[in-house]
């Protein structure tokens, strides 16, 4: 039956039905209107204020869409010149947005507010949690972010730099943490004993030099020192130039021996390796950096530069590369230490952590995480005799 051939009384009815629907629609969409606005995209520029005991950082992140519907986030920290850090990995979800940066150890985990005009919630870096609210940038809000520093080239791969200028002063008391880099193309070193300069200059660890005053892993000094050739030095001029400032300004003189000792000898897993490869030819140097005991990230370094950290600064051993791999690497290793680690950085290993989700110790996190295998053993081990050696001559 047509609707014109229904009664009068029963399209009555009909058109009383349809009335009732329309206003009820209309109803249900002021009020989803008023109360509940449908969740904001997440793609567009966020900023927000990171609060930490030494310093506020402004952080601006920037989300976008890819055709394919994948996301992308990239963050700044325009207080530290605003470079651009890719996320590793990125979602949201049910107005929950989570992301990671693997290269600087950080997660963020926060919920969108009903407006879609801030994220609340947490910013980790190693084991470190802080309250973080990123808003939603407008024209008139956006910070500007600094345009990074054009990177400054490398060193022809044949010169053989020394240092022009270098000062070596006492390190501050209260100063904290230790550390080697290039600022600007200036070598500097941070919070470092002789001894320190030693292992980093011969690629050593503690046991392998011999017959040093005690005063030469006890006094600390910071270290700055010019280069006589601009542009960034590969990591063999790098050694050079320390090699060099250690035997004019300390008088250091020393002699080589082999000695078969107790060592640890990294190789594959048979899993095979897991690390992601470094860009060929990147011309950067490598970066090992500790955000927390047992977290360290690594970038564009080879295996001898992992095992050099890792005899230096975490194990009480010579650490010999046996893995036969020739490329530069990216990884992020998390392990719980134990009380035998960490010595070369004169750090107390607190009791392990009996959480459920507390990383592995430090044999099964090589394996599981970059596929490769630490075991104790013996080997031929590089030693290095002082034959002489005095306090650093006056800047």
């Amino acid at each position: 039956m047509s609707y014109s051939a229904c009664p009068a009384r029963l399209r009555k009815s009909f058109m009383g039905l349809f009335a009732l629907i329309c206003v009820s629609a209309v109803f249900l969409l002021s009020w989803t209107a008023r109360g509940q606005a449908p969740a904001k995209s997440i793609e567009d520029t966020w900023q927000g204020t990171l609060h930490l005991p030494q310093r506020d950082m402004r952080l601006v992140l920037k989300v976008t869409r890819a055709p394919d519907g994948a996301l992308a986030g990239t963050m700044y920290s325009i207080d530290q010149g605003g470079q651009a850090l890719k996320a590793s990995s990125i979602g949201f979800q049910d107005g929950t947005l989570k992301l990671a940066i693997q290269m600087i150890d950080m997660t963020y985990a926060g919920t969108m507010s009903g407006d879609g005009k801030s994220i609340t919630g947490t910013f980790t870096q190693g084991d470190r949690p802080t309250p973080l609210v990123f808003e939603r940038a407008t024209a008139e809000t956006a910070w500007t972010i600094p345009e990074a520093p054009k990177p400054l080239p490398p060193m022809p791969a044949d010169a053989k730099p020394v240092f022009e200028v270098a000062t070596i002063k006492p390190s501050a008391p209260d100063q904290q943490g230790k550390a080697f880099t290039v600022r600007g193309g200036r070598i500097v070193t941070i919070n470092t004993t002789l001894l320190d300069l030693i292992k980093f200059a011969y690629g050593v660890q503690d046991k392998q030099v011999e017959n040093l005053p005690d005063w030469a892993s006890s006094q600390k000094y910071d270290v700055d020192g010019k280069p006589d050739i601009p542009g960034i030095p590969n990591p063999a001029q790098l050694r050079r130039m320390v090699q060099l400032m250690l035997a004019d300004r300390f008088q250091l003189k020393m002699h080589e021996e082999k000695k078969d000792m107790s060592a640890y000898v990294l190789s594959v897993a048979k899993s095979g390796e897991k690390m992601e490869t470094s860009a060929p030819d990147s011309g950067a140097l490598p970066g090992l950096v500790f955000t927390g005991l047992g977290r360290l990230t690594v970038r564009n370094a080879t295996m001898q530069d992992f095992c050099e950290l890792m005899q230096s600064a975490v194990l009480d051993r010579p650490v010999v590369d046996e893995t036969e791999l020739p490329g530069h690497y990216n990884f992020l290793l998390k392990w719980t230490p134990d009380e035998s680690q960490f010595g070369g950085m004169g750090i107390k290993v607190p009791p392990p952590s009996d959480a459920a989700d507390a990383p592995p110790p430090l044999y099964t996190a090589i394996t599981e995480q970059i596929g490769l295998k630490l075991e104790a053993g013996k080997a031929p081990v590089k030693m290095l005799v002082v034959d002489h050696v005095d306090r650093p001559s006056a800047n």
